[in-house]
This record gives structure tokens, sequence and C-alpha cells, in this order.
């Protein structure tokens, strides 16, 4: 696939590497040539240097036979003129642009269609992050939760702790605990090394386990695996930009929510804004503010704010003074993995969640969600299965029989609005939606291939 990226910032940078690897041709533009060059060394991809928008810059990246053009630079109004001119001067196929301000997001679909503002695709990390935060917040203990198949099939992420019922005991006990509910683990990272798990793997204090079930079941199976804590009730935000106004407004309704921000001016529109949260004006790093405002009672502390050095800090007080978790925002890649665990919680980050939204539209053989999960290592992906057992490589056979990578496995299947576990004799059937789970995301053009029809199917 002929791929465009537009903007070398974190997003467009990760993108790149995540499908340049993936046998793609990338042209990666933007204004900063020292930063492209810096990437063309590591990387086998084109680049181009000049404003995103210049059609003679378009031209030059290959925009006339471009199959996708992805427009992920600061500015908004950047993107979407880009994928005006893409569409009005080379007819690119398929345009996808990061669009982050809320007038804009409150009129999409009366300004982004073909004959207005032609954009295929809208990707909104403020949304796509405060989605993330309130799946965590619906689900405790969960270190990421990631839905499919109409919200029917979920990809949970979660530590074992000990008091957890399954701790100290092998994978097969899993279903004599809870016979009537059906789960795979697919996934156990023990020490930050990568176990596959057998039936008679022993679960042991402090794995990291990835299972998929019915999302009905999320709780239940958390809670072999952990102290099914309590539903978090007390929650403080440290921020009040974009993601923080969202997040609050997602909340305050079913929690008591506390917002601290820094901006006198801010703290005033917010409090408008805002009918059931109290809005504070300070500094989520006061020790004295946060001891003020009972920060030992709350059950989960997040800070939001669009300042990593900042939110790491603030994080890191509350848990010191008594927060019962925190969670926190983090932009730079290179500092989630050294965090998490390490006194922070959990880590939310918009460009996995931007990542995750884009690779859904990028990926070959109908496959229609990606989550991109253990901050970009391992991927869940969720395909609809067309053609019949002439065209297709797996409809009408068996899991045991499909030559999956080495690093894959299939979760869970949904049929006709039923959630199908995935066992070996499991036979594949047209129209369903299979949930597969990839411990290597290197090995995705694999799947791609594998899950696509051959030419026989039209």
């Amino acid at each position: 696939m002929k791929i465009i990226i537009l903007g070398a910032g974190q997003v467009g940078t990760t993108l790149a590497e995540n499908l340049v690897s993936e046998d793609n041709d990338i042209t990666l533009v933007d204004n900063e040539q020292e930063r492209l060059i810096s990437l063309q060394d590591k990387h086998d991809l084109r680049v181009v240097t000049g404003a995103a928008s210049s059609p003679s810059v378009l031209r030059e990246a290959g925009a006339m036979d471009a199959d996708l053009l992805v427009a992920v630079t600061n500015s908004d109004e950047t993107n979407m003129v880009a994928c005006q001119i893409a569409y009005t001067l080379f007819h690119t196929p398929t345009k996808i642009a990061r669009i982050r301000n809320i007038e804009y997001l409150r009129e999409k679909e009366r300004l982004f269609q073909p004959d207005v503002i032609p954009i295929d695709h809208i990707i909104s990390p403020e949304n796509l992050v405060t989605g993330d935060i309130v799946h965590l917040i619906d689900y405790p203990g969960a270190l990421q939760v990631a839905h499919f198949a109409n919200k029917q099939i979920s990809v949970v992420v979660c530590k074992a702790y000990y008091g957890g019922p399954l701790v100290g005991y092998a994978i097969s006990a899993l279903r004599e605990h809870l016979p009537h509910i059906d789960c795979r683990i697919v996934s156990i990272f023990r020490q930050d090394k990568a176990i596959r798990p057998q039936a008679s793997t022993i679960i042991e204090a402090g794995d990291e386990v990835t299972f998929i079930c019915a999302t009905e079941h999320i709780k239940a199976v958390m809670s072999e695996l952990q102290r099914l804590e309590r539903p978090y009730k007390r929650v403080m935000i440290a921020g009040g930009g974009n993601i923080g106004l969202s997040v609050a407004q997602k909340l305050e309704n079913s929690c008591t929510v506390k917002l601290i921000e820094r901006k006198a001016e801010r703290a005033a529109q917010l409090a408008e804004k805002l009918s059931n949260t109290l809005v504070f004006h300070g500094d989520a790093s006061d020790h004295g503010l946060l001891f003020e405002e009972q920060i030992e009672n709350m059950d989960v502390f997040i800070s939001l704010t669009s300042d990593d050095e900042a939110n790491i800090m603030s994080a890191l007080l509350a848990k010191r003074l008594g927060a019962k978790k925190v969670m926190v925002l983090i932009q730079r890649m290179a500092y989630i993995n050294l965090i998490q665990g390490g006194g922070v919680d959990i880590v939310v980050s918009p460009q996995q969640a931007t990542i995750s939204a884009l690779l859904g539209h990028v990926r070959k053989g109908d496959i229609i969600h990606v989550a991109s999960l253990r901050h970009g290592t391992a991927e869940a992906l969720e395909a609809i299965m067309h053609g019949d057992e002439t065209s297709s490589n797996i409809i009408g056979r068996k899991i045991s029989d499909l030559k999956l990578p080495n690093s894959a496995l299939i979760g869970a299947v949904l049929r006709g609005g039923e959630v199908i576990i995935a066992r070996k004799d499991l036979i594949i059937q047209e129209k369903d939606h299979v949930v597969v789970y990839l411990a290597d995301k290197k090995q995705v053009s694999e799947i791609e291939k594998l899950f696509q029809p051959t030419t026989l199917f039209i």
C-alpha cells in the first residue's frame, strides 16, 4: 500500500515506524528537514520537506497514485486543506485527518462530506483518550480495556495480585472456578518477559495478564486475578484542558469529581461548563492543596495536563499522600515504560490511542478495528470473514488447521450476536467477527494475507 503521512510529530513518526515494517511504501512530509533526515536514516521510507497542504509538495510526495493520505500535523486547518487538495487535484481514494478542535467536531456531520471537506475518517485524540480513561474507570484494576465486535468482546490487560483465587494455580483451574463463564488468557508478561500461556501455566503474583472474554464477564474474570476493587466513586483530575474537561463531563454524574486547573481564567470557564464538578484554581503539585482537598480519600487521581513531567510529579505526590490509584497522561513514548508500575499505576498515551484508531483504517483484509497493546509491541485486531471455502484461507477450517503466525492467537468470535471463545476445533464461518491477539506485531502482514479473500472472491 502506498501511504503518505503528513506531519512527523509523535503520532506521524510512530505511525510511520509501525507501517514501514509491514511492506508498505511510506512517504513522510514535514517542514523540519533535520527530523526527516534522522527518520530516513533509521527507517526505509521516503521523506519530502515542505508544507503539508502545498499542491507541489503533495505532488512530489506521490499523491497522484497514493492509496491513502494520513494528515496528522499539529494544525487542524492544514490537515483539512491537505485532504481537500488530495481529493480535488489527485483523487486520493482514502483520506484520514486528525482533528482536535471541539468546534469542528461538533459540526462534523455537516462539514466532513465529499462535497464540502472530503475527509473519509476523522481521528480525534481527545475523544479517544477520554474513551480509554472512562473504560479504565468502569473496570477498576484494569491496565487497558479494548472493546471489539460492537463492544460484545473485550481484550483486557491487568495484573495478578495475591488474593486473586487463580494466583498460584494453573490456568486450567479457571474453568473450575468459573464453570459458567468462558475466557481465554492470551498473554502473560512476567518481569517484562513474555510467556506463551498453556493450560498448565501457573499464574504468579505480579504477572501482567491479557485475556479475551465477552464484555459482560470482564469483572468476573478479573476477580480471579486480583481482589476486585470497589467502583471508583471519588475522582480528582489535574488539568482542565480539552481532555480534562471531557473526562469530567463523562464522570460527573456517576462520581464525585474535583478538578484542579492552574489558570484562573480557564478555571472560571470550567466552573461554568461543569454542573456537578468542583473546580479549583491552583497547582496540582501543591502539597497543601491536595492535603486540603482530602487526596487520601480519592479512589483515583488522574493527571491530564499537557506537561509530561508535571503529570508525573503530581501523580507521584498524590500517591504518596494517599490516593488509592493514580493515572497519568504521557505524550512522550520514552517515559511510558519507565514510570508504569513504579509509583504510577496506569499510563494513558494519546499517541497509542491515535495509532490504534489509524491502524484500523490501514490494515488489509477487512480488519475493521485495531488496539495497540503493551505500548505498541502487541496488537489485538478484529476482522470480518468474507468469501467461502474456495476463496478464503480461513472459512470452513478448524482453528487448529489454520497456518497462523507463531505469535498469533484467535481469541474469540462473534457469530450472529453470540460470543464464542475460540478453541482448536472451532470452525470459522462466513461473516464471523474474529478477534486475534498478536504478540509480535511484526507478523501482522502475515495475518493480513491470511484474512484476505483470494482473487476468486468477487
